[in-house]
């Protein structure tokens, strides 16, 4: 009896080392897993919110208390979505900061992110971290009824406007570019309709009109709605490009640039349908390109350009790969290669105008995106959602290298930037009602050597920096 109850003492040490740590152990991992999701989801609201498209927190305090402050929509986000992964079968206490890239989120977090300087807005970070108590079985032999286990996880809205060499601490003249995927062919020139100037700087990428307008007010390129409209003949095969009045293209774009042949309304943008290098893969209701007979630029519009690489900040001169215009396709017209695409993805028809589609609110700030009756995944009208299939990327080409392309073959662009928009419709002549969501700039211009470049859905790409 004596050896029992000695060894019972090694047999329940060995039970709360072999039970008690593993238990704490799976804890921890699940802890991890619920802050990792909680600061990407908080990195993504920031990322789409267009809150990057302002100069920093001290200019527009308010917008940024509305998106990162104690009350903030990416603060709810990171809440809920970190309270929606239970550790342990319970839901732990979950904090929510911001901090600024220099001290990598380890120096001086802060609830409000309206608080913090310029150095915050280059590269927000939210930085999230779960804390529980976890009971213990066998350690309780010891008093050791629980234990204290937490995690943390710092993510960032990689923004590469603001991502210079001067800022990020990499050599003079290296850029660090974003690929996008799943952009739409749509390469747009770097003129914006509305400011009548250029959407980002060639020079060090910034946002040219940096700001945010709301109900229609305000200087800012977030938030400003104009048509974007095909610069192809409808009737021609391949592309012929159209004419205006004045002749196109004026250095400088008039809101009251009238096209001949076209009816877009004003302020108005042109697009030229780029080149498709290998396949693209529609939304399955969709035709897909080969199987369906559709031409890979429709199957991109309606889906995914999955096998195109468009490089931010990559001088078409020196890639392998270039990026380029494709003059053998025509997507304008109502019911053009554009027009059924979109019809088909954003809401299920056949033709356009578009009817019950999702809709953008910019009344107030941060805007609100609401489910139309024709939404693809069935969410109950003017419910708030958080994605859509109108949010779309385009690349932004440098037509200060040439505006006007000419011919049946394809003609090779510089892309210096992204626009995210949200398109509002699309008329009876084919043409695109957006409204801008966010802009993002090569880095520090398109002459400089690419560092690895940052991938994702969006021209301001989240990712996981630490997790401990």
């Amino acid at each position: 009896m004596a050896l029992v109850a000695i060894s019972m003492v090694a047999i329940i040490a060995m039970a709360a080392w072999s039970i008690d740590l593993v238990t704490l152990y799976l804890a921890r991992q699940e802890a991890q897993r619920a802050a990792d999701a909680g600061a990407l989801a908080a990195a993504r609201v920031i990322s789409v919110s267009g809150i990057t498209g302002t100069t920093d927190p001290d200019t527009d305090p308010t917008y940024w208390t509305s998106i990162c402050g104690p009350d903030g929509t990416a603060t709810h986000a990171a809440l809920a979505v970190a309270g929606q992964n239970s550790v342990s079968g319970a839901i732990g206490t979950v904090t929510v900061n911001y901090a600024t890239i220099g001290n990598n989120g380890k120096a001086s977090p802060n609830p409000d992110c309206s608080t913090l300087n310029t150095v915050f807005a280059i590269n927000p970070l939210v930085i999230v971290q779960v804390k529980i108590s976890v009971p213990t079985f066998f350690s309780r032999t010891w008093s050791y009824r629980s234990e204290s286990v937490s995690a943390s996880a710092t993510a960032e809205a990689f923004n590469p406007s603001h991502s210079n060499s001067q800022s990020n601490g990499a050599p003079a003249g290296v850029v660090t570019p974003v690929q996008p995927r799943c952009v739409k062919p749509w390469m747009v020139p770097n003129l914006d309709p509305v400011n009548l100037g250029s959407f980002v700087s060639t020079i060090d990428g910034a946002i040219s009109n940096a700001g945010i307008r709301v109900a229609g007010a305000g200087a800012g390129t977030v938030g400003e709605t104009f048509t974007l409209f095909a610069d192809c003949n409808g009737t021609a095969i391949p592309c012929a490009p159209i004419t205006g009045t004045p002749p196109p293209p004026p250095p400088v774009p008039s809101a009251n640039v009238v096209f001949t042949g076209v009816t877009a309304s004003v302020p108005n943008l042109e697009y030229w349908p780029g080149q498709i290098l290998g396949s693209a893969v529609a939304v399955p209701s969709c035709a897909t390109a080969g199987g369906g007979g559709v031409p890979a630029y429709e199957a991109a519009v309606a889906g995914c350009d999955r096998s195109t690489v468009y490089q931010c900040g990559v001088l078409s001169s020196t890639s392998a790969s270039p990026n380029a215009i494709d003059l053998s396709e025509n997507p304008a017209g109502g019911t053009g290669d554009t027009a059924n695409a979109l019809a088909c993805s954003l809401t299920g028809q056949t033709s356009v105008p578009l009817s019950g589609q999702d809709t953008l609110d910019t009344s107030s700030y941060p805007f609100t995106i609401r489910a139309g009756d024709s939404n693809l995944l069935k969410i109950p009208k003017n419910t708030p959602i958080t994605a859509s299939n109108q949010i779309v990327s385009l690349p932004i080409y440098d037509n200060s290298l040439g505006w006007d392309f000419d011919g049946t073959s394809v003609s090779q662009v510089t892309i210096v930037g992204f626009l995210q928009a949200f398109v509002n419709d699309v008329d009876s002549n084919g043409n695109i009602s957006v409204t801008v969501l966010n802009v993002a700039g090569c880095g520090n211009g398109s002459t400089g050597t690419p560092n690895p470049a940052v991938t994702g859905s969006s021209p301001v790409p989240v990712r996981l920096i630490t997790a401990q």
